[in-house]
């Protein structure tokens, strides 16, 4: 049995403290494979090294503040969506055309026809990219957590940190995973869906989609499909209190049509004709439906919300008329809260296979949703081993709050 337990002690006449595992008072490695000299802690005035009463009175000012981070699990393509190129060869270009938006000069794909209306209400970041091995698990973990899991140390997910730092109200869950958890997605790792070195205290909790007591209108908003579902699941969830909301579009990619769009039946067999036939309009009536309910309810301004993929899709179309994983560079958009609508943060090449304005790591993503939650994870740090790391590398996204 793996035990957690905070350890505060005084140092140099602050305040740190230490999320310390032990295996039945041994200095041994538990399940995790983290050893009670791995803890998370953090120095001076931290949020996570107050007491619980300073930490509650710190954190009032931000309770009224929400955020739903939309997985477009399987990692959506730059080209059919967020960053058409209508200039490109075709190989490059793909199938459909660009649209023009709500936004002079910002072009969206033809599959995106409701989103391209509302452009004027959310922002497009057009240059994500990181480095680390171009599979499914790398950036779901990076954009969830900050960081990639390391020596079977997993880092807590954006809405265990803030849990822990800035509870819910009541009973009411802090934290939790609509259409959930992620299963199959490639390899067998960490998806950043845990509460990782926070302990199972604050573990999100898993919503099954059930969106009952709605009206027809409402259902017709967001349309009928999984996608409008789980998203009007987790408009209910932050109306009745729920701080932190992750919503996994799939929650599966074996054998199913999805944003992992290789047009191979073994690896993924959709292809970009998929976009066209089923998951961009899907997708299009799902968050402008949320976006539009969320603003005729009064929630829109205190509601931060996201939806980017874990990876974008290779600049030249595959035999089969699909895409491969693409690491290097993709999309997403960010509305609600402070988000200037019509900004555009970032550009890509001319075949969107670099960023060549402003990249955007993942992990400002993770840093984004924590910090518009009022936690401030600067000062918060991960001791493994002898290393000491900060929880999450990244700083928020501030320049697009207006």
């Amino acid at each position: 049995m793996t035990v957690w337990n905070w350890n505060w002690r005084k140092k140099g006449g602050e305040m740190s403290g230490g999320l310390a595992n032990t295996e039945r008072g041994a200095d041994t490695e538990g399940s995790e494979g983290v050893s009670r000299r791995d803890f998370l802690r953090v120095g001076g005035l931290g949020v996570v090294g107050l007491s619980q009463a300073a930490l509650a009175r710190g954190a009032m000012a931000f309770t009224h503040r929400r955020a739903i981070l939309i997985l477009m699990t399987g990692g959506p393509s730059q080209l059919e969506t967020f960053d058409p190129k209508p200039d490109a060869p075709s190989i490059i270009r793909g199938p459909f055309q660009s649209i023009e938006t709500a936004v002079p000069g910002l072009r969206f794909s033809a599959t995106l026809p409701l989103l391209a209306q509302r452009a004027d209400r959310f922002a497009v970041v057009r240059s994500f990219s990181h480095d680390a091995a171009p599979i499914h698990e790398t950036g779901q973990q990076l954009l969830q957590t900050g960081r990639l899991a390391t020596g079977g140390v997993r880092f807590p997910h954006w809405g265990s940190v803030v849990a822990r730092n800035s509870p819910a109200r009541g009973a009411v869950a802090g934290c939790a995973i609509v259409n959930g958890p992620l299963v199959g997605t490639g390899v067998k790792a960490d998806h950043g869906q845990s509460s990782g070195l926070l302990g199972d205290e604050w573990q999100p909790t898993v919503s099954l989609i059930d969106p009952a007591d709605e009206s027809e209108s409402i259902h017709r908003l967001y349309g009928s499909s999984q996608f409008g579902r789980a998203l009007l699941k987790s408009r209910q969830l932050i109306e009745r209190g729920t701080r932190c909301v992750t919503v996994n579009l799939f929650d599966s990619l074996h054998q199913r049509v999805t944003w992992d769009c290789h047009g191979d039946k073994n690896c993924g067999p959709a292809t970009v004709m998929d976009y066209q036939d089923r998951l961009c309009p899907e997708f299009d009536r799902a968050l402008s439906g949320l976006l539009d309910d969320l603003a005729q309810r009064g929630l829109l301004d205190d509601t931060l919300v996201i939806a980017t993929g874990e990876f974008g899709r290779t600049p030249k179309l595959n035999d089969q008329q699909g895409r491969d994983h693409w690491p290097s560079c993709w999309s997403g958009v960010i509305a609600g809260g402070k988000i200037t609508g019509g900004a555009v943060l970032g550009a890509s090449d001319a075949t969107a296979s670099t960023p060549v304005d402003r990249p955007v790591s993942p992990g400002e993503v993770a840093a984004t949703l924590v910090a518009w939650c009022g936690v401030d994870a600067s000062p918060l740090t991960a001791l493994i081993g002898k290393t000491e790391l900060p929880l999450i590398p990244a700083a928020p996204l501030t320049e697009l709050w207006g």
